[in-house]
């Protein structure tokens, strides 16, 4: 038997169907020599995702830039003698902008100019921590439902109703220490997942778009909420007559990680806990396989034979425990005496924001809640320090949300490369042949 009329092998095989696949998705003719491996991990750690937020968090700090520069009054005060003393207008632009940006970081990281008190010193950052916490439990359960084609703008809901619960047993129930804090919690998450699984379950039932439904929600918690803390004998404090819930028990409060002169407590460790389950539960159970399958093909999903209409349920049941969570943390783990209906404080919303610089992934949602914390946490200093609005902080917030809804944008101005789309074929006796030998 001649060498022409040989059979080729399946590594063979494997190699021609990978030069042929490489050639329709890249247009590039299988004759040319591959592109060396080293390249294609440059392209990918500097074209992926996580690079393009990196990078539109950096973009929208040059914006952010420009806006102090536009709005100092230095900067307007040199700007009159531009062209006879050109270097005074510069120098004034880069003391707003240093000015603002270092009185940020003094306010969320370090305070370096209380260096020699090293417990006053680092407490900017636990303050970040403090304030990144129900921001990174918000984004997990916005971020879940993400990654199986849901948008879940419920938050605000599912945080009111998770507080209302929570706020509930920790205030009128007395219990054991312990106790009382396992079961608020635990009722607090209940109250979370049921309203985020009604959404979902009127998605699998009747077909109603996540959305409208979330908003609706949204407006009902808030109603009834605030009608619950207007009722004597419901949430309202006994012998009074604001709209406020009566001080929540020490037994159910949060136990203080660092001591009292900080304010974190117990619910940043639980959010790290929260982080790791959500990881697990989407790369490593079959569950989150089945959640993932779903947001990439819900029709293909159901021709595999998984049950699309009970993984919308599923899905919202623990995107509404996680957001709740945030809301148990606003409750339990704040202090004040008290809550209104306004504790959610616009962190529903935020945790939308974090979710996509986070890219839908636990642990980038997890980086980015404690970004948001720390701009948070800086900006009050930015504004005693430097008379800088607060307001700038949510412009810098603002733009993050447009470069990171636009990476060819983002690609164009820092000429990233394009990732090769086709970068896990680089190895074609293993993922070619798999796909032959099937």
């Amino acid at each position: 038997m001649t060498d022409e009329t040989k059979k080729p092998t399946a590594e063979q095989t494997a190699e021609a169907v990978h030069q042929q696949v490489v050639a329709h998705e890249t247009g590039r003719d299988t004759a040319e020599p591959p592109v060396p491996r080293s390249n294609q991990i440059i392209k990918e750690i500097f074209g992926g995702s996580a690079a393009i937020s990196v990078f539109a968090v950096l973009l929208a700090l040059i914006f952010g830039g420009i806006l102090i520069v536009l709005t100092d009054e230095a900067v307007a005060q040199t700007s009159a003698y531009f062209f006879s003393r050109p270097t005074d207008m510069l120098q004034a632009m880069w003391d707003a902008v240093a000015g603002a940006y270092s009185a940020l970081f003094r306010g969320s990281v370090f305070n370096y100019l209380r260096a020699d008190d090293f417990a006053v010193a680092i407490r900017p950052l636990t303050e970040t921590l403090a304030n990144a916490t129900p921001l990174i439990a918000a984004g997990l359960g916005v971020a879940l439902a993400f990654r199986v084609g849901l948008f879940n703008i419920g938050g605000r809901g599912q945080m009111l109703i998770a507080a209302a619960a929570a706020g509930y047993v920790g205030a009128y129930i007395p219990m054991p220490p312990v106790l009382h804090l396992v079961v608020a919690l635990i009722v607090g998450l209940i109250g979370g997942a049921l309203w985020g699984g009604l959404v979902g379950l009127l998605k699998a039932r009747t077909g109603a778009h996540e959305v409208i439904v979330t908003i609706m929600l949204n407006y009902i918690a808030f109603y009834l909420v605030s009608f619950l803390l207007r009722t004597p004998g419901a949430l309202q404090a006994p012998d009074q007559n604001n709209p406020k819930s009566g001080p929540i028990l020490e037994s159910a409060q949060f136990p203080a990680l660092l001591g009292d002169q900080y304010n974190l407590n117990l619910g940043f460790i639980l959010v790290i806990v929260a982080t790791i389950y959500v990881w697990y539960l989407l790369n490593r159970s079959a569950m989150g396989f089945r959640f993932r399958a779903v947001g990439e093909n819900p029709n293909a999903a159901r021709v595999a034979g998984i049950k699309v209409e009970r993984v919308y349920v599923q899905v919202m049941l623990i995107a509404g425990a996680l957001v709740g969570l945030a809301g148990v943390y606003q409750v339990l783990g704040n202090f004040t005496g008290g809550f209104a209906a306004g504790l959610d404080a616009g962190i529903g919303f935020d945790a939308i924001t974090v979710a996509l610089l986070g890219r839908s992934k636990p642990v980038g949602v997890f980086f980015a809640g404690i970004l948001f914390g720390g701009l948070k946490a800086g900006s009050y200093t930015m504004q005693a320090s430097e008379g800088i609005p607060v307001d700038i902080v949510l412009v810098v917030q603002s733009f993050i949300v447009l470069f990171i809804a636009a990476p060819p944008l983002v690609r164009a101005i820092f000429r990233l490369p394009t990732p090769d789309p086709l970068f896990q074929w680089r190895t074609p006796k293993t993922a070619a042949k798999a796909e032959v030998t099937k």
